[in-house]
């Protein structure tokens, strides 16, 4: 570009007029770009707020009977295999919401995050059913 001679000639609206234009859409990209950062950081904070009300606070009670989950599930040889192990019984609740709990199978003892257990809930009785023959039908 050639300078100009004059110095008034800098300042025509032909040379000012794309760079405020162009400064005026960085401007607006900026403040959507903003926008659409608050708008997600908002989100997220309801969405986990909305997360941790689903998520039910385990507590377990000296003596309760539990399951225990396990950990090392091979998916291969057994895809069938129960994912839980026990009935355990809780012998010692910590607060920082470790549980030790004893197997009623080998009376050993061990540490366990809570999040690793269910409550044990026995199976429901079931009553004898009638049998009953049938007879052919009729023609």
């Amino acid at each position: 570009m050639k300078y100009p001679d004059e110095p008034d000639s800098l300042c025509t609206l032909s040379i000012i007029e794309p760079i405020v234009q162009e400064v005026f859409e960085l401007d607006c990209k900026n403040k959507l770009e903003e926008d659409f950062l608050d708008n997600l950081e908002i989100e997220d904070k309801e969405t986990k707020v909305f997360h941790y009300a689903l998520i039910s606070k385990k507590n377990f009670t000296v003596g309760q009977k539990v399951l225990l989950q396990h950990s090392k599930l091979k998916f291969f040889p057994g895809k069938l295999r129960s994912r839980w192990l026990g009935p355990h019984v809780i012998t010692k609740n910590f607060a920082n919401g470790a549980v030790e709990i004893q197997s009623l199978k080998t009376n050993n003892t061990f540490k366990v995050n809570d999040h690793q257990l269910k409550e044990y809930r026995k199976g429901f009785q079931t009553e004898p059913v009638e049998i009953m023959d049938l007879m052919d039908p009729i023609l």
